[in-house]
């Protein structure tokens, strides 16, 4: 049968068992928004900016582990789509970024909204296409989900020029896909899985620390079965978070820039590391060459590139890491562990003694509302049992911190690139993938006015996503580093005039809540969970002065953490009395 392009990439589409595009019209692709009218095959939800099309896509596909799907016009269109893209990249998030371009006659002559996509997002997707004949549409669309998909995962962008979308061929859809240059690996080494397994076993002072890829493999309850088996404690990376439950007495919670004291003190004590689905990033390791001075280091992860690149590895795997957890996990069971017990529980009880001395903790206040304190009531009336997007920056910090994450994809959020405005549009898309689920986007008063405008997408659609804002009338994170390395010069980073959230959240249609004191906060969150068509902004006003600790400043060790001004008066007491 011909078709049309635009009926090809229709079609196209459902064999992928795609269900929900989210999109933005525009001249070049209205052959293919006209085939979407009304079409039941599909759900389009139509974003107010490009950007939230992208963010709404990658949190539909963290939430699921499905590739997302957006759809936006050439030119500007495209280019709004470049930040969503690179942070999806970052992250190696599953999307197809469908862009519209102008006629193939009318490439390189500066047509109006012409940009060159392809060139452009090179550098921030795993692959893209520029379509030029419309009999390798079908095929491009089967190779652009499977290389978005498979291995670590990735977005990947089809740039379709107008009249490709019109033009006819015949529909031939691959079932297989054969790249030449593209065969990622799967199965571990069985030799170095053996050697991994022979380290674990003579390993005094382990720590496994488990990143985003853990996720992205499906591992979570491979990691769990190794972790309870070999009574090794395991930190989390802030991609990592929900990898294994947050309230388990062997979760250390997350390392790194702000990461638990027990967390960081453990790695930089460990005799052995091994790290799964992890890049070592520079937030994760502080100093370079101070990073986990006496251990050896087993680091699995299925891209090679990722491995050897930050950190030196004395066993490297290349593989997927449920694959070769099962494996190593199959070893260790088979030579038992009553040899390793007894050098276990030692290392057990100090990082007891660690979790003791320096717990996670802030000052409370029934005069001021604490952002940490709105965190961990949000996890207390929820049970844990929502899906959590934030934006970036101390927002961001708290939501990791404070809250427990039991399961795998349930905390979106964006970790490579920082990405302020990402957290909304993720939740909304989140929200489209679990009509049920209760989603909530931790937000500061600066990140959540970058992609505002989709609360318009939320009231159309219905779609009950819970903003809880920790207003603190600041570029939070920016102005605690000027407080604390650029002598309180808070340069750009005061908002002094922010809206009030309340009446912008019912001027879309949407309902608004503010809490000023402690004893509102509970109240506020228990109303807005009651919700269940609408979006509801929660503007919490909280202490300007507040930070994030502990906190590594830049250049430096893991362990030489800043605890705040609280743990140094602590600190300085106990070298007092030692004295």
């Amino acid at each position: 049968m011909r078709m049309s392009g635009a009926e090809i990439l229709i079609e196209s589409l459902k064999k992928e068992g795609v269900k929900h595009i989210f999109g933005y019209p525009g001249g070049v692709v209205l052959n293919i928004f006209d085939l979407l009218y009304e079409n039941e095959d599909f759900q389009v939800i139509l974003t107010r900016h490009e950007q939230g099309a992208v963010h709404a896509a990658d949190g539909y596909a963290r939430s699921t582990g499905k590739p997302g799907v957006a759809l936006v016009t050439s030119g500007p269109g495209a280019t709004n789509t470049v930040t969503g893209i690179a942070t999806a990249y970052m992250d190696s998030v599953p999307l197809v970024v469908l862009t519209g371009q102008v006629s193939t006659d009318l490439i390189g002559n500066d047509a109006f909204q012409e940009a060159d996509i392809v060139g452009i997002t090179r550098p921030c997707t795993k692959h893209n296409y520029l379509v030029k004949d419309v009999k390798d549409l079908a095929r491009t669309i089967r190779e652009a989900f499977y290389i978005a998909t498979t291995g670590r995962p990735g977005p990947v962008l089809i740039d379709i020029p107008k009249d490709v979308t019109v033009n006819k061929a015949t529909f031939k859809w691959p079932e297989q896909v054969s790249l030449r240059s593209y065969n990622p690996t799967y199965e571990g080494n069985k030799w170095m899985i053996k050697q991994a397994a022979r380290t674990i076993q003579k390993a005094k002072k382990a720590v496994i620390i488990a990143g985003g890829g853990v996720i992205l493999s499906n591992a979570a309850r491979e990691l769990k079965e190794l972790i309870e088996f070999a009574e090794v404690p395991v930190t989390m990376t802030l991609m990592g978070l929900g990898d294994f439950p947050g309230a388990h007495e062997l979760s250390l919670g997350m390392l790194g820039m702000h990461g638990t004291y027990y967390a960081n003190k453990a790695i930089q004590e460990s005799d052995l590391i091994v790290a799964v689905g992890i890049r070592f990033d520079d937030r994760v390791t502080g100093r370079v060459k101070d990073f986990a001075p006496h251990a050896k280091i087993i680091h699995i992860d299925i891209d090679p590139t990722s491995i050897r690149k930050n950190v030196r590895v004395d066993i490297p795997i290349v593989g997927d890491a449920k694959r070769i957890l099962k494996v190593l996990l199959s070893i260790l069971k088979e030579e038992g562990k009553s040899q390793w017990e007894p050098v276990r529980k030692s290392w057990l009880k100090q990082i007891e003694l660690w979790k003791k001395e320096h717990p996670l903790s802030y000052a409370y206040s029934d005069t001021i509302i604490k952002p940490q304190y709105v965190v961990e009531q949000l996890y207390e009336l929820t049970k844990g049992n929502a899906i959590i997007s934030t934006e970036v920056g101390q927002n961001q910090m708290w939501a990791a911190q404070f809250y427990k994450y039991d399961k795998p994809r349930t905390l979106l959020t964006s970790g490579g690139l920082g990405t302020m405005g990402y957290g909304f549009p993720a939740a909304m898309g989140a929200q489209v993938a679990h009509p049920g689920m209760t989603i909530i986007d931790i937000a500061g008063d600066g990140s959540i006015q970058m992609n505002i405008q989709e609360l318009a997408t939320c009231v159309l659609y219905k779609l009950p996503v819970k903003v809880a804002i920790l207003n603190n009338q600041y570029l939070g994170m920016v102005r605690q580093w000027q407080e604390l390395f650029y002598g309180e010069r808070y340069s750009c980073s005061h908002l002094d005039t922010v809206p009030d959230f309340v009446k912008v959240a019912e001027g879309y249609g949407a309902v608004g809540l503010r809490a000023v004191k402690p004893s509102e906060v509970v109240p506020v969150i228990k109303a807005a969970l009651k919700i269940k068509d609408k979006p509801v902004f929660m503007d919490f006003v909280v202490d300007w002065k507040e930070k994030v600790f502990p906190m590594v400043p830049a250049g430096a060790a893991i362990d030489e953490m800043m605890l705040g001004e609280e743990a140094e008066e602590k600190k300085k007491k106990k070298l007092r009395a030692v004295k």
